[in-house]
Parts: structure tokens; C-alpha cells; sequence
């Protein structure tokens, strides 16, 4: 378990699309074996501006524009990882990820046991996740879990500006291939203190943003935010809410998660994707596995519905809110 990091006298404020710039512009700056490709990220800085400035400082030979093909991409940055580069990839949206799948799943994740350990494959794909920004189809994912299942792979999910930038550094350090998602409707959402000089942040942890002993929250991602704005209205109500922010889905924390829950007794777990085989769902067993003889209440789950995520209008409806949390955290206190 990781608590909330707390603020250095170094610390300038950002918001998340600034903490990704800025951990990026440090790892390259810092390791030579550092090089970036996409669709659009260097003349153009990339369709957020994730990577903004950074071709001009680093030269084209360390940002590099690619085609439109994603398993190009991918495949690109597999062979650069198994040669000795820090390759860190950019998939413009979650949604546009598949056609990499072959890529990833069979021979990013496989490569270190394939080898035998001869080879790793040390790379990050970056890619903007999750609705609330009123894009189009396939511009709005949230499929966390399908990348999660697969052994091998680090899924890691950021919520603030601070842990972006923490846990991006630590991504690209990390020996084997990571998937990191990007809460685009976070990206420009506040400037908070980051540390920019400051440690990695470790992976494979949670992060206790809030105690108490009511009840446990548990998120991670664009969620977190509607989370914490929860636990304060519960707060107001004299309910206490521990939140954690799971942060790596894989691997899990299961120890800080059952440890929380054991302790309060109840558990509400909140994402963004849809419920059916979701993270949450393995969560929740994992809860009912090692803390069944300390809950006092059933799990509960706020998440997405199984269906497409739709188009704009209806995209708030979609997505869970403060409301839908709380409900549900009284629904375990009744009990």
C-alpha cells in the first residue's frame, strides 16, 4: 500500500496532461534508450498534445510519427523493446487498440517467458481511455479488464496529475511491457501539486487517498474523481469512507484491498467499464475469497451498463456518478 504522496517543496501545480508531458520529457532526458512513436505526436505534439515540444527538444529520431496502423505501431515497439530500446508507444484512443491485440497479447506479454528469460520487453502504450468528452464511437473505451486477464501485461491507471507522473516514470523503467491508461476527461480537469523532480511511484500498489472506518470505497482511473466526491458527501452525513485508488490492476494489491475491508466491513467498488467481467468483479471475489468472515454486508458495484458506450447525449447517464455511489454505500450500511 502507497499513501497519498505528499506535497515537496518542489512541487508546481499541473493538470494530468502536463504531469504525462512532463514525466516523458524527464525519462527521455534522463535515458537515451528512450524513444517515442504514434500516430501525430511529433509535428502535432499528438491529438491531446500529450507530447507537445518534445520532437523540437529531442529531434525526429527520438519522436517519431508513424502511419495510421496501430499494429504497426505495436509490433514497432516490440521489436524496438526486445533490441535494447525504452520504446513508449501512443495509441490516439482506447478504442482504436484492437488492431494491435496480436501484438500485445502474443508476443509483448509472452516474450520473457518465451525467451526464457533471454529477452524482455520493456515498453509502454500510452492510450487515452473512458468517456466524459463527448467524442464519437470507438473514441470512448473503457476495456481495462480484456489487457488485466492477460498474464505478463501491467495494466496501470492513473487518477490525478501526481500519480500520472509518478507512475508513468516508473512505466518506463519497468522491464516488462506496460499499458497505460489515460483518463482523458482528467486531463485538463485541475491543476494540482506534482513533484516533478520527485521518485517514481511504485507500480503493483494502491493508493489510500482517504481513511476511515465506515466503509471502503475502491476505484481507479476518471472514476476516482466522482469517488472522492462521494466519500465527501457521505462525510457531511457523519458516514467516514476510506477510498483507495487501485492504480495497477495488474498486478493486484489484493493485500492493501482485503487488509481496508476487513477493517470497515463493507465494500463499494467503482469503474467506469461495464460490469460483466469487469475488474470490479474480480475485486469483489477476491474480497469475498480472504475478508468473507469480516464483511458485513454484500460487495456492492457502481459501474458502467453492458452495453456500447453511447454517443454524447446520453453519455452522462452512462457513466456512474455521485449519486449511484452513494446510494450504494448506504445500501451496505443498512445492513
Amino acid at each position: 500500500m502507497a499513501e497519498l504522496q505528499t506535497h515537496g517543496a518542489h512541487a508546481v501545480p499541473m493538470n494530468l496532461l502536463e504531469a504525462v508531458n512532463r514525466a516523458l520529457t524527464r525519462a527521455m532526458a534522463e535515458d537515451d534508450s528512450v524513444v517515442l512513436l504514434g500516430e501525430d505526436i511529433g509535428t502535432n505534439g499528438g491529438v491531446f498534445r500529450a507530447t507537445e515540444g518534445l520532437k523540437q527538444q529531442f529531434g525526429c529520431r527520438r519522436v517519431m510519427d508513424t502511419p495510421l496502423a496501430e499494429n504497426l505501431i505495436a509490433g514497432l515497439a516490440v521489436g524496438m523493446a526486445s533490441q535494447g530500446l525504452k520504446p513508449v508507444a501512443e495509441i490516439q484512443f482506447m478504442g482504436f487498440i484492437y488492431a494491435a491485440l496480436e501484438q500485445i497479447l502474443s508476443h509483448a506479454a509472452r516474450l520473457r517467458n518465451r525467451t526464457r528469460g533471454r529477452l524482455s520487453c520493456p515498453l509502454v502504450i500510452r492510450a487515452p481511455y473512458g468517456g466524459g468528452i463527448h467524442a464519437p464511437e470507438h473514441h470512448s473505451e473503457s476495456t481495462e479488464a480484456l489487457f488485466a486477464h492477460i498474464p505478463g501485461l501491467r495494466v496501470v491507471m492513473p487518477s490525478s496529475p501526481a500519480r500520472a507522473h509518478g507512475l508513468l516514470l516508473a512505466a518506463i523503467q519497468c522491464p516488462d511491457p506496460v499499458i497505460f491508461l489515460e483518463p482523458k476527461r482528467l486531463y485538463r480537469l485541475k491543476r494540482l501539486p506534482v513533484v516533478a523532480d520527485g521518485d517514481p511511484l511504485p507500480l503493483d500498489t494502491c493508493f489510500t487517498l482517504r481513511t476511515g472506518d465506515d466503509l471502503t470505497l475502491i476505484s481507479w482511473g476518471a472514476a476516482i474523481h466522482e469517488t472522492l466526491g462521494a466519500a465527501d458527501q457521505l462525510a457531511a452525513e457523519g458516514i467516514n469512507a476510506e477510498v483507495i485508488d487501485v492504480a495497477c490492476l495488474n498486478p493486484l494489491d489484493r493485500d492493501t484491498l482485503v487488509a481496508s475491508v476487513s477493517r470497515t466491513g463493507r465494500a463499494v467498488i467503482v469503474h467506469e467499464a461495464p460490469g460483466h467481467g469487469g475488474m470490479g468483479a474480480e475485486i469483489a471475489a477476491t474480497l469475498a475469497n480472504q475478508a468473507l468472515l469480516h464483511l458485513r454486508s454484500p460487495v456492492e458495484r457502481v459501474t458502467g451498463y453492458d452495453c456500447p458506450m453511447p454517443y454524447f447525449q446520453l453519455e452522462q447517464h452512462y457513466l456512474p456518478d455521485e449519486e449511484r455511489i452513494v446510494a450504494a454505500a448506504k445500501r451496505t450500511l443498512a445492513y
